[in-house]
């Protein structure tokens, strides 16, 4: 019996098969084939020493509107999922860094870091005793105070829906209602 590709190829024609193989590899990427990504790391988080209070006075003096954390694991596919398709997207990327400094922040890390408030701690009792974050991905915003104003749980559906959140709290809708209200706003009334 042909192999696969073989029987494919007589079948329907080598320039049917470049052209369903071509759809195909754009299909499964979420954005198609012209979307612009980069390295998450390298694009989308700030280094930082662990003194997010230091941070906060940093975002104020660059014109910020605050400090954004990803508290992530190593172990979480849906923190991987953002990174490869929601955190490495341009736009995404040059949105997020307009308007905040971003940091990773390990759950499960032993790493000494400083609270907003001062207080030095591991980033897991600072994830778990201060902020409550159990599960990942959790992207908390923090105003330039370092008073937490706004906080996603779980992975966002994609880039759309993660730039939704940005405007969200950008804009200041957290004051008023919440991101799911605020979604289906701005998706005309439908569901979110």
């Amino acid at each position: 019996m042909k192999n696969r590709t073989t029987f494919l190829a007589g079948r329907f024609g080598w320039l049917t098969m470049l052209t369903v193989s071509t759809i195909l590899v754009v299909a499964m990427h979420p954005y198609g084939a012209s979307a612009s990504t980069r390295d998450p790391g390298d694009y989308f988080f700030d280094t930082t020493f662990g003194d997010f209070s230091e941070e906060a006075r940093t975002a104020r003096e660059e014109g910020k509107q605050g400090v954004l954390i990803m508290f992530e694991m190593d172990e979480c596919p849906f923190c991987h999922r953002m990174k490869a398709d929601v955190l490495n997207r341009s736009e995404v990327q040059d949105y997020f860094k307009e308007h905040f400094l971003i940091f990773p922040l390990d759950i499960e890390g032993d790493v000494e870091v400083t609270d907003f408030d001062g207080t030095s701690m591991p980033q897991k009792d600072m994830a778990l005793k201060s902020y409550r974050v159990r599960a990942t991905p959790v992207f908390a915003f923090f105003d330039l105070d370092g008073k937490l104003i706004a906080k996603y749980i779980g992975a966002t559906r994609d880039a759309d829906e993660f730039m939704l959140l940005g405007r969200y709290v950008v804009e200041g809708h957290y004051k008023d209602m919440s991101f799911q209200k605020y979604k289906r706003e701005q998706r005309g009334g439908g569901t979110p």
